[in-house]
């Protein structure tokens, strides 16, 4: 069986499709017809016969449940933008589903990532109003479970230094936008209260885009990436900071890959902006990156199971790319990455780079806190690491 969902959950419901089934659901390209379905499914299962009826139940069930474009699904569609249009601030998508949505079990979840094997032990945000704190955090995405080790070093060495009045969070649009980045008006909502966007940088970074950075606002709605970050912000901060939300979609529209970041002029320039509100706060805006690393194995295509020899290949590639990052050098870590073409789908690609374009030497070189990697269910390893970057 092979369960099919949709990644932005505008359809919560999940299916559980046959061979069959998922072949001719494959096939629904636009193009197809229920004749070349017949053929191709002939060809591929070795001469099983499936009638015109048997392909339009399949049709038939996958568009009652959402699962086609066609005028059932945009109306989902729309009903679920027109809500969260309607909202000031944008509901905790994962609260009760990836972690607890009552306040107290919450405390006690992340508590236990602090206390756990390997982790820096019970943290207690540092009230002082002066010394050096954190200017960047890379962090991971993935699951609390799986990366809450990670999690727990990074924002340990959040909390150690002064606290940032603003945070700018670089997320992950794993939905894959056309555009390099996405803005929102809207607070994250958490189980701990609401953290607030500091709309006076959003609208200086909408000023600075080439193109409509809102267009797209309801990918924030069930994104993780920057949720995750959120939750750990409130657990150290209640509602005391502001954020200011950017998920990075594609950084090119052509038909090949970019392995050049000064090929990308649009990128740059909003970065530019991005530098001069991290400028401006003196000191009172930290940046968070909330990536992962590698996606190798079959999982995530490829032909492979993991064993000792991939894990040491993956983490060799990863120590090269992070050395740049390290090292505060955004275009070595982007070229890097992209010289094999991205080959380990390093999805944290372009929010470290614009992370540390952002920072634009404004902090020291950086701390490996942790590197890690954890396995995927369904085959395959997700890489993940800690880096923290003190002001100068």
């Amino acid at each position: 069986m092979i369960l099919v969902r949709d990644p932005e959950s505008f359809v919560e419901d999940q299916l559980l499709l046959g061979p069959i089934p998922f072949f001719v659901a494959s096939q629904l390209d636009g193009l197809n017809d229920v004749a070349d379905i017949q053929y191709l499914l002939f060809e591929q299962t070795g001469g099983r016969l499936v009638s015109e009826e048997q392909i339009r139940e399949v049709v038939d069930y996958l568009d009652q449940r959402g699962f086609l474009t066609s005028p059932r699904f945009e109306a989902l569609y729309g009903k679920a933008l027109e809500v969260f249009q309607a909202r000031s601030s944008r509901p905790a998508f994962l609260a009760g589903k990836s972690y607890p949505d009552d306040p107290e079990e919450l405390r006690e979840f992340i508590d236990a990532l602090y206390a756990g094997d390997g982790g820096p032990g019970p943290v207690q945000p540092n009230s002082a109003a002066s010394g050096k704190g954190v200017r960047c955090l890379i962090v991971p995405h993935i699951d609390f479970p799986r990366g809450g080790v990670a999690y727990a070093h990074g924002y340990a060495r959040l909390a150690s230094g002064r606290k940032p009045k603003t945070v700018m969070i670089f997320g992950v649009s794993h939905a894959a936008a056309p555009v390099p980045f996405i803005l929102t008006r809207k607070g994250y909502e958490t189980p701990f209260g609401t953290l607030d966007v500091n709309t006076d940088a959003v609208e200086i970074l909408a000023a600075a885009c080439a193109w409509d950075p809102f267009e797209r606002e309801i990918a924030h709605r069930s994104e993780h990436s920057i949720e995750f970050q959120a939750v750990m912000l409130a657990y150290l901060y209640g509602s005391g900071v502001t954020i200011v939300p950017i998920l990075c979609g594609s950084f090119f529209d052509g038909p090949e890959p970019v392995s050049v970041a000064s090929e990308l002029p649009d990128v740059n320039a909003f970065l530019k902006a991005c530098q001069q509100v991290v400028r401006v706060s003196d000191g009172g805006m930290c940046v968070i990156a909330g990536v992962d690393l590698a996606h190798v194995g079959r999982r995530f295509g490829d032909a492979f199971d993991i064993d000792d020899e991939v894990v040491r290949a993956v983490k060799a590639r990863d120590d090269e790319d992070l050395a740049h990052a390290l090292n505060l050098d955004a275009d070595g870590w982007y070229a890097s990455v992209m010289k094999d073409g991205n080959q380990r789908r390093v999805c944290g690609l372009n929010a470290i780079y614009a992370s540390l374009k952002t920072l634009d030497g404004a902090a020291s070189h950086g701390e490996l806190l942790t590197y890690k990697y954890a396995h995927d269910p369904a085959g395959g390893i997700v890489s993940f690491a800690g880096i923290a970057f003190q002001e100068k």
